[in-house]
């Protein structure tokens, strides 16, 4: 950490609501579903394309984020991002067709991802080793209170009286607020000698390299594919709280509350064991975890024919939480793959696991979220394949390191 660095727990404040704004523009206006079918006159599962369109966009920009940074810095792509958000949000609130609607998604999803993407390699710039694990904990751990509280502001604002239009009047002030505080208080931790001219011939050629590169595959894929085991139901949200567990539209907080609670309790135990345990360790105590959620959320969807809280949802803890133990450790591994383009990897880490959300938002969870063990075979179906990419990762390292590799 650099002199000129703020506070680490501003930092991580900072960095977390940077990453918070794309969660929330996913999960704000799930209780709205039934309301924008009807007022837009179009069935839920075309409302579901709301969120497909932005994880589409908001994947393929991760692309650009942080090859953007690395040439024109950290601060001044955020803040730019961090603006086009805003603008987007306002068209979205003013649509009064889908079509129009999707379009102003697509160009949210355009700038979400930029907290997210560039605020990773800001925690690599200034941070090493179980620093940066601590760091990406904390911010993982605050981060994980948007998916959570998301869906219950927007279940507030509908309750109210409000209609679907201020969720996304909610979503710029809050763009907006972010706008100042990054103006204020984010330094620029990329400086001018240290940036990369942007070249697309060159940009190509260094995603095809990195994006090639077995390593960087497994890692990237064993991360991603476990997460969307996760955001299987996150992305079918609106269907199992409302038919499965039936409730109403404020009831989306008994599923986003055990599962983020599990995704910040993994995130806080990953910052307490950055520099005591193994990360090689740590791994495999989170795939353990996920193990016993998946074949405990199997057993209990099969044994009954009406789901009953909170036996629904505790499997879905167990799994956020090692998840959360994971993920910090593979997306470290995979930016320390490459410093000198510390951004690059982060966005093709990121493109990765958003292509991989975007499937399973627009494809997968359409498929099975009519049913509640179909739900549980899918989540461990993802969970068990983001295993056997680390395990070929691990087996690989340990024949090439020997017994004292670290991940």
């Amino acid at each position: 950490m650099t002199a000129a660095s703020p506070s680490t727990r501003r930092l991580a404040l900072l960095l977390a609501g940077l990453s918070m704004f794309g969660p929330f523009s996913i999960d704000t206006i799930f209780p709205a579903f039934p309301l924008l079918a009807r007022e837009l006159a179009v069935d839920e599962v075309a409302v579901q394309q709301t969120i497909s369109v932005y994880l589409l966009f908001y994947g393929l920009m991760s692309l650009a984020h942080g090859p953007l940074s690395d040439a024109w810095g950290r601060k001044r792509v955020i803040l730019g991002g961090l603006v086009l958000f805003a603008a987007a949000s306002v068209g979205c609130a003013l649509s009064t067709h889908l079509g129009t609607l999707l379009v102003f998604r697509a160009l949210q999803g355009v700038s979400a991802g930029v907290g997210m993407i560039v605020g990773r390699a800001v925690i690599r710039d200034l941070y090493h080793g179980p620093d940066a694990q601590r760091l990406m904990s904390q911010v993982s751990m605050i981060f994980g209170i948007a998916p959570a509280i998301a869906p219950i502001i927007g279940g507030w604002i509908l309750l109210g009286g409000g209609d679907w239009p201020l969720i996304f009047w909610f979503l710029v002030v809050f763009s907006l607020l972010l706008v100042v505080a990054t103006a204020r208080w984010l330094p620029e931790t990329h400086p001018v000698e240290a940036r990369t001219a942007l070249s697309p011939r060159g940009l190509l050629r260094d995603y095809l390299r990195i994006g090639f590169n077995p390593r960087f595959l497994r890692l990237a894929l064993a991360g991603s594919i476990n997460f969307g085991g996760i955001f299987l139901y996150i992305s079918s949200a609106p269907v199992f709280v409302m038919q499965h567990l039936r409730l109403g539209e404020g009831g989306f907080a008994w599923l986003f509350i055990p599962t983020i609670g599990g995704m910040t309790t993994g995130a806080f135990l990953s910052g307490r064991m950055a520099g005591r345990t193994l990360p090689v360790r740590q791994i495999g105590i989170g795939f353990a975890c996920c193990a016993l959620s998946a074949v405990l959320n199997i057993a209990y969807a099969a044994s009954v024919e009406q789901l009953q809280l909170p036996w629904a949802v505790l499997p879905i803890f167990l799994g956020g939480l090692g998840m959360a133990l994971i993920f910090p450790v593979l997306a470290l591994a995979v930016l320390d793959m490459y410093p000198q383009q510390r951004g690059l990897a982060s966005s093709l880490q990121a493109f990765v696991q958003l292509m991989i959300s975007t499937v399973v938002a627009g494809v997968v969870s359409p498929l099975l979220s009519g049913r509640p063990l179909h739900l549980a075979l899918g989540m461990a179906g993802f969970m068990l394949l983001g295993f056997a990419f680390w395990y070929w990762e691990h087996r690989r390292e340990r024949h090439l390191a020997g017994p004292h590799m670290h991940i």
